[in-house]
């Protein structure tokens, strides 16, 4: 007996037919979407590109006022009292030069910071700035113990000094290669700040501050200043020039060197200072002249921000500055 034929449903076929129609629409019309979306970002990208190019320009400008400012004075006696000091009004001055976005300009000495390479020399550690440095990491301020500062001066000196004996509780090459990052002990001068990084015992929060307090990269430099400049160091160098000099006292230096009345011609100037008659701070930790400088060029425009900071050395006076090192933010 014959089986009688069986027949699909036409409306199964219509069904798939639809689906598939619903499937390749749902790819086109997310295909479409995503086009969309793509060909606006890479308007907005251009977009963002092209004021980046100019803003960068502007910061470079901006460097370039620094170096020329530096350029005009004659370096024998170098004060928080000279143009280059005076950040607010180089940016007023250039504020108006451009007419897409602004910059801000800051020059900071670096002969007024502690020269961290000069902690060691060809003879070993150098006590009068190993003491210095101590004073300064055990300032309040950075929330250290004594020995816990004395303990990363010895990490710094092993990091600087050639040979592979640890000072006191620092660290060689040893303890570098059993980290869960290895790196190798330096054994040589630091090239930049941010080597301190690498360094034992100097964490982020140390480094660059937290909350209201300021990261000791502020107050230190790779660069071979001689004497710190004891008319441009900041307060806390200053207290940290020697252990009779308190916060209060520190302040009254501050003042003292702003007054224009007062003569800095001379680095013994402190004794003239108030209540500081007796105090003596060891003549090879400071001076009056400075040759390293830093110009940080902050570019704004609307919400975009780009950040040059170019470190320069004055060879001559009347010579443009040279440019030793240049970064971008």
């Amino acid at each position: 007996m014959k089986q009688p034929v069986r027949r699909e449903d036409p409306r199964n076929d219509r069904g798939i037919a639809l689906l598939l129609v619903v499937l390749v629409m749902v790819l086109i019309v997310s295909a479409a979407i995503q086009f969309n979306a793509s060909s606006r970002t890479r308007v907005y990208e251009a977009a963002n590109t092209g004021d980046g190019i100019i803003l960068e320009h502007v910061s470079k400008s901006c460097i370039a006022v620094g170096r020329y400012v530096l350029k005009e004075e004659d370096g024998d006696v170098v004060s928080l009292r000279d143009d280059w000091a005076r950040a607010e009004e180089v940016s007023l001055q250039t504020a108006a030069a451009f007419g897409i976005g602004h910059c801000e300009v800051r020059v900071t000495d670096e002969s007024g910071k502690i020269p961290l390479n000069m902690l060691v020399d060809e003879n070993g550690v150098v006590e009068a700035w190993r003491d210095l440095l101590v004073r300064f990491l055990s300032l309040s301020l950075f929330g250290l113990s004594e020995q816990e500062a004395c303990d990363i001066v010895d990490a710094v000196t092993d990091w600087i000094d050639e040979d592979d004996d640890i000072t006191g509780f620092g660290a060689e090459q040893g303890y570098y290669r059993g980290l869960a990052s290895p790196c190798d002990c330096k054994n040589g001068p630091l090239d930049t700040i941010d080597e301190l990084l690498l360094v034992k015992g100097v964490t982020e929060d140390l480094f660059h501050g937290r909350d209201d307090i300021p990261g000791i990269r502020n107050f230190l430099t790779v660069h071979e200043t001689g004497g710190i400049n004891i008319n441009t160091a900041p307060e806390p160098v200053l207290q940290a020039l020697s252990p009779a000099i308190t916060a209060g006292m520190a302040d009254d230096m501050n003042r003292y060197r702003r007054d224009e009345n007062n003569d800095l011609s001379a680095s013994s100037w402190y004794r003239r200072v108030p209540g500081m008659g007796d105090v003596t701070i060891a003549a090879e930790l400071i001076g009056i002249r400075s040759d390293f400088f830093s110009i940080e060029s902050t570019g704004r425009m609307d919400s975009m921000i780009r950040r040059i900071t170019a470190v320069v050395k004055r060879e001559r006076p009347g010579d443009m500055p040279v440019i030793l090192s240049w970064t971008v933010d």
